[in-house]
């Protein structure tokens, strides 16, 4: 049984392809703060959740909650504007677009605008005004981040927010997020591949496979489980 008290729950979340179950009665709780690691192999399950919490998917059963506020029937702009927001694998900019006017025009929208606000904090202040198209990946990567930060969401679904990065710059990402998360109160649900990233900022790792829950616990638990190494890790990770 889900406790009360609950940034964003999903509860008995199934979702079918056909004869196939994508999720089969997944329930997933994170607490409110908490940077919550979610890993897989490739099939597992993670994007089908992640579009399911945010409102993408259709045809779908179980129940989700914000803050403990069934948002099952929510579109997916609708649960943006209730402070549920998500960026995805690829990034969601438009190239020809300077940075500073995509996270403006993004925060005309939000009900709070911190602009300003989020593009000192992720380094994207003296690039404003340059296009989107005409910086680094790691940068537009950033910008991709800083989208999802305007109006400071109450929960943030991120999927492979490091994808394509070097291994300093996904170790820099995560320390911005990590650092943002706590000092904004944001809850993170987490889908990345990259084992260092989510080791280093996340407290508690839900580990999914073939549609359900394999494990969950603290990084130095998940490490340990066996079914999971077999599954997913491939060896122990120190």
């Amino acid at each position: 049984m889900i406790a009360p008290g609950w940034a964003i729950e999903g509860v008995g979340l199934t979702r079918r392809f056909g004869g196939f179950a994508a999720l089969d009665g997944v329930s997933i709780a994170v607490p409110p703060g908490e940077i919550r690691g979610l890993i897989g192999p490739n099939g597992a399950g993670k994007s089908t959740l992640m579009d399911v919490l945010s409102g993408r998917a259709q045809s779908w059963s179980g129940t989700v909650r914000l803050g403990g506020v069934d948002i099952s029937r929510l579109t997916a702009v609708e649960r943006r504007r209730a402070g549920l927001a998500r960026s995805f694998q690829r990034t969601n900019i438009f190239p020809d677009l300077g940075i500073g006017e995509q996270i403006r025009l993004a925060a005309a929208t939000a009900e709070r605008d911190n602009s300003e606000e989020v593009m000192a904090e992720l380094g994207l202040a003296a690039l404003a005004d340059r296009r989107a198209a005409d910086v680094s990946y790691g940068d537009q990567r950033r910008l991709d981040l800083a989208l999802a930060l305007v109006g400071r969401p109450r929960v943030l679904l991120l999927d492979e927010p490091a994808a394509g990065l070097s291994m300093s710059e996904s170790l820099t990402l995560a320390g911005i997020l990590r650092d943002l998360a706590g000092r904004w109160g944001v809850t993170v649900l987490l889908v990345e591949h990259d084992m260092d990233v989510i080791f280093s900022i996340c407290s508690r790792v839900t580990v999914l496979h073939l549609g359900k829950i394999l494990a969950d616990g603290t990084p130095d638990e998940i490490r340990r489980v066996p079914e999971v190494v077999t599954a997913y890790l491939g060896s122990t990770v120190e």
